[in-house]
C-alpha cells in the first residue's frame, strides 16, 4: 500500500497536492510577494508557475506522482468535475491564497489541464518508473 509521505496512512492523491503549495498563509510578506507576481489567468506565467511551485514536490516518489497525475486524469475526464471548489477557502480556514483572485479564476479546469500537461512532461521518467513496476508491491 502506498503511503502518504508525512503520515503513516494510505495516500490520498488529492488535487490539492498540486495546489496547496501556493497557500501563503501566516507566509504572506515572504512566500505570499514571491508567489505574488504571478497571474495564474496569464498563460506564460501560469507555466511558470506551475512548473516552479505545483510540480516542485520533491517528497513524493515516483509511485506517487502517478498515482496523483491518474486521479487528475479521472477528474479532467468528469465534465461535471467542479474544480474551483479547490480554490475556494472557507474564511473559517488558516489558509490564504497570494492574491484575492486566485479564489475565482476563470478557467479553474483549465488551470489543471495545464498541471496535467506540464506533469507529464517534467515528470516523464517518474511516470515511467512507476509505471513500469508491480503495483501489488507497493
Amino acid at each position: 500500500m502506498l503511503k502518504d509521505p508525512f503520515l503513516n496512512k494510505p495516500f490520498e492523491p488529492g488535487l490539492m497536492w498540486f495546489i496547496g503549495v501556493l497557500d501563503v498563509y501566516d507566509r504572506e510578506e515572504t512566500r505570499g510577494v514571491e508567489l505574488g507576481v504571478y497571474n495564474p489567468e496569464d498563460p506564460g506565467e501560469r507555466e511558470a508557475l506551475i512548473r516552479k511551485y505545483c510540480l516542485d514536490l520533491p517528497y513524493l516518489s515516483h509511485r506517487h506522482k502517478l498515482v496523483l497525475l491518474e486521479n487528475l486524469e479521472v477528474k479532467l475526464a468528469d465534465p461535471a468535475y467542479d474544480f474551483q471548489h479547490l480554490f475556494e477557502i472557507d474564511p473559517c480556514e488558516a489558509a490564504s491564497w497570494p492574491r484575492g483572485e486566485w479564489d475565482s479564476l476563470e478557467n479553474p479546469r483549465g488551470f489543471f489541464e495545464d498541471i496535467h500537461k506540464l506533469a507529464k512532461e517534467v515528470w516523464e521518467l517518474d511516470l515511467a518508473k512507476a509505471a513500469n513496476e508491480d503495483r501489488s508491491t507497493w
